[in-house]
């Protein structure tokens, strides 16, 4: 019988919605919760889970108590063997590390985990890479290589990987970022070290590739295509990136270069919103929201714009999505699709299919979007 062991961050995302970049450390998330934040991790670990029902009768599901996992265990189905000890309602890094150690010590044949980069950076500080493991991503900066691409993809790729048929194990980055310096527009990425992985090169999102210095010609051109273009009637709602910066420096407007901004005839209306206040501004109006995949994964939504949530897209429309990358963005995902994980199944389904990309001046090419 094989063991899998299961560790769930119950507050990584908890900042994504409400436009603060991430949860690492208490103040910033008793601000969450003061915005309105509700927890993600448990719902998108179920969706993983409820891939593995079937073989609940095949392997031993190891877990922390209560809301680290044997919550959302049972929820599925699954009688996990329960171990350690938590403060309810109060779970911290320490934790993290402590039930990695532990469930290293029962010889588990993976370690599956739900959170974000500093979650993964936990348990590479507690275990290193003497277990595989596998990530469910639920954080809010996803840079790390440890990942699947969503909730589903961790199922079938740890379904694969017990039953067998995935035998190949990768040693893959594990990134964080210094969270304040990123909150003021700054990305101080470090590489901390490397965990092991089953792979499956559809299964598992890349390691986030940065911009590179002679791409800036390419995000003026594309820019002033995007200004030519805008239409008087719409407001413009601006996601994060060094892509769509240029639409607004080319517009002499302030911005947020890791937040989202809104405005409307080629005004500021308000920078650095959060979904509510998003909702609010564009209730009843007609808007398009400007958007740029990142880099060597290709996430379009889900991915560091979780202000961009599923009631503002709907609100947005399919129609109105704009899709911007400058040909070197494009090649940096090896033919590889746009990506969608935005937490509402119905709603990827819908954004998948092609749409249009504008590459440059005058330039643009059709791209496949899938989940």
């Amino acid at each position: 019988m094989k063991k899998i062991g299961l560790i769930v961050n119950p507050i990584a995302g908890m900042g994504g919605k409400v436009g603060l970049k991430g949860t690492d450390g208490l103040a910033i998330l008793e601000e969450a919760i003061k915005l309105g934040a509700e927890q993600i991790s448990p719902q998108r670990t179920i969706k993983t889970l409820e891939r593995l029902v079937f073989l609940k009768n095949e392997i031993e599901l190891i877990t922390y108590p209560g809301e680290m996992g044997e919550t959302v265990a049972r929820q599925c189905g699954f009688d996990p063997k329960v171990i350690g000890s938590i403060v309810k309602g109060n779970t911290t890094a320490d934790d993290t590390q402590q039930a990695s150690r532990d469930l290293c010590k029962l010889e588990i044949d993976l370690l599956l985990f739900a959170g974000g980069d500093g979650t993964a950076r936990d348990i590479y500080n507690a275990i290193g890479d003497d277990v595989v493991v596998l990530g469910i991503p639920t954080g809010v900066k996803m840079h790390s290589a440890v990942y699947a691409c969503n909730p589903f993809r961790a199922g079938d790729l740890t379904v694969s990987y017990i039953q067998g048929r995935v035998k190949e194990l990768k040693e893959a980055e594990v990134m964080d970022i210094d969270e304040e310096a990123f909150r003021t527009g700054i990305i101080s990425a470090k590489l901390y070290g490397y965990l092991k992985i089953p792979y499956e090169k559809q299964h598992v999102q890349g390691l986030k590739a940065s911009s590179l210095a002679d791409e800036h010609y390419s995000q003026e051109a594309l820019a002033q295509e995007i200004i030519e273009n805008m239409d008087e009637d719409y407001f413009y709602i601006i996601g994060p990136g060094t892509t769509t910066r240029t639409i607004m420096e080319n517009i002499e407007l302030e911005y947020t270069l890791l937040g989202v901004d809104l405005i409307y005839r080629k005004q500021l209306i308000e920078k650095d919103l959060n979904e509510k206040k998003l909702l609010e501004h564009i209730k009843e109006k007609k808007a398009k929201l400007i958007v740029t995949p990142i880099g060597g994964q290709g996430f379009l939504l889900g991915r560091g714009n979780q202000q961009l949530s599923p009631a503002v897209i709907r609100n947005v429309g399919k129609n109105n999505i704009i899709v911007v990358a400058t040909k070197q963005k494009i090649n940096s995902l090896s033919g590889q699709p746009l990506l969608v994980d935005t937490g509402d199944n119905e709603l990827d389904s819908l954004l998948c299919g092609y749409v249009r990309v504008v590459t440059g001046y005058r330039e643009n090419i059709v791209y496949r979007i899938a989940v």
